[in-house]
């Protein structure tokens, strides 16, 4: 008795995980991973930053996942890094090691072959916001809102501010940065910081009909484009031309190029192998 009610306790202590994956039941290649830490607002702590990258680092080398969804539990989708934890380490190190962590943790994102998507239901304020403008795409709610505020605590978002500005125009994430004030899912949408807003009963749907888009088309092209994008974003024009002259040639060699062109030729639906 003694040693069934030790088990029982010892189980009904044991944390929650920081980091929930749900992968897809019908072998679509989505899985979402949902912040659950909602009493702190889903705050990039150490801990938490390092069971995401764990997830991720997991994923990305699972060529059977073609969509990752960044969820997150409570009113809050994140609220940035855990002020408290920074305060109550004085040291550089510390500091100079969260956010060289943090900025690991976005730049997988950019580089994973996986499309990445946030679904945002709540507040992204901070470095929350720079890990919305961080995924590849975002689905908000109407009553998401979105700020890098660090300006109002005396700290410039500046590594927010790299994909922040990646997202918007110079004027508007400038304006962002520099008031700390927040915008509505709407006007996020308008600048560029999302794609699409929803209800917050139709934030699923909307998220859903986003993913069937993307998991429709090649293995391939999804993988291939997605990283070409990226990398020609830092050229020149003409290197630009170059690269991506040269991506198209490797890419047309892949047999799911074939089967789609004498699918569309056929007037049929394309099976997608992968290859």
């Amino acid at each position: 008795m003694t040693q069934q009610t030790a088990t029982n306790t010892s189980v009904a202590t044991q944390p929650d995980p920081l980091v929930i994956r749900q992968d897809s039941s019908d072998n679509s290649g989505v899985v979402t991973l949902t912040l659950n830490n909602p009493k702190q607002f889903n705050a990039l702590s150490v801990a938490l930053l390092t069971a995401l990258q764990k997830e991720l680092d997991e994923i990305e080398k699972d060529k059977s996942i073609r969509v990752v969804v960044i969820a997150a539990e409570g009113k809050a989708f994140c609220a940035g890094h855990n002020l408290k934890e920074m305060r109550a380490h004085s040291e550089r190190e510390f500091h100079q090691d969260l956010f060289n962590q943090c900025s690991q943790m976005m730049l997988t994102l950019n580089r994973m072959p996986q499309v990445v998507i946030a679904k945002v239901q709540g507040i992204a304020t901070a470095a929350g916001c720079q890990l919305v403008a961080s995924c590849d795409l975002a689905v908000a709610s109407t009553t998401a809102k979105f700020a890098t505020s660090g300006i109002n605590v005396g700290l410039f978002c500046s590594t927010p501010a790299v994909a922040v500005s990646r997202n918007l125009s110079p004027k508007q994430a400038f304006e962002m940065l520099i008031t700390g004030e927040f915008i509505d899912a709407e006007t996020a949408v308008a600048q560029g910081l999302i794609n699409r807003v929803a209800e917050p009963e139709q934030l699923d749907n909307e998220l859903q009909a986003l993913i069937q888009a993307i998991i429709g088309k090649s293995p391939v092209a999804t993988a291939t484009g997605k990283q070409m994008f990226y990398n020609q974003l830092s050229m020149s024009l003409p290197d630009a031309y170059d690269y991506a002259s040269q991506v198209m040639v490797d890419n047309m060699m892949a047999k799911d190029v074939a089967e789609g062109i004498d699918a569309f030729i056929e007037k049929r639906q394309a099976v997608w192998t992968g290859h």
